[in-house]
Parts: structure tokens; sequence; C-alpha cells
């Protein structure tokens, strides 16, 4: 059984940053991709950034404001979001998959809201 826990979430104003963190526990076997996805009210869930091995990548919206990091050692992911607008609002997740091994887990989402 894999757990994935977000925290780091929170009330930031336009311009503002926050660090989200998911750490993963349970039987995690490698290879595997972490990777964040957000969820606006009314909208579909959207990538925001994803990691695995060096290779990092990262959605149009994002690009130069956030970073994606990883300490494979505790099974953690970071997401430093820098210069908030109010349109990152949203629920974020963290996902942990392997298509080497076939497994696709998510978190249960932290808040992230940019307002003045």
């Amino acid at each position: 059984q894999v757990q994935l826990v977000e925290s780091g979430g929170g009330l930031v104003q336009p311009g503002g940053s926050l660090r989200l963190s998911c750490a993963a526990s349970g039987s995690i076997f490698n290879p595997n991709t972490m990777a964040w996805y957000r969820q606006a009210p009314g909208k579909e869930r959207e990538f925001v950034a994803i990691i695995s091995g060096g290779f990092t990548n990262y959605g149009d919206s994002v690009k130069g404001r956030f970073t994606i990091s990883r300490d494979n050692a505790k099974n953690t992911v970071y997401l430093q979001m820098n210069s908030l607008k109010p349109e990152d609002t949203a629920v974020y997740y963290c996902n942990l998959a392997s298509s080497t091994w076939n497994y696709n887990y998510w978190g249960q989402g932290t808040q992230v809201t940019v307002s003045s």
C-alpha cells in the first residue's frame, strides 16, 4: 500500500511564493515518476510538472515560475512556486506512477489560494 501526503498549501498574495511537499510511503518500486497536477473549481485537472531521474517538464502556464525537485532518499517531491498569480489558485495533487510496475497513485490534494 502506497500513501502520498501533500503539505505546504495555503493563502498567499499575488507575487508571493509557496513550496509544496509530497511524501510517499509504502512499497515503492523504481523506476517511477513523480508529478504535480492541479484542478481549479469548474475546470479539468491540469498538468503542472513532472520529474523522472534527471528529466523535468512543466506545463506552459507555470514555466519559468515553478520548479519541481525530488529527494529520492526521502521519497519526497517538492514544488517551489514563485511569482504566484490568482489563476494559480487550485487544489494541487501529487502523483506517483510507474509504467514498468504498473501503478498510479494520487495524494489527497492541498489547496493553494492566491489572493490579495
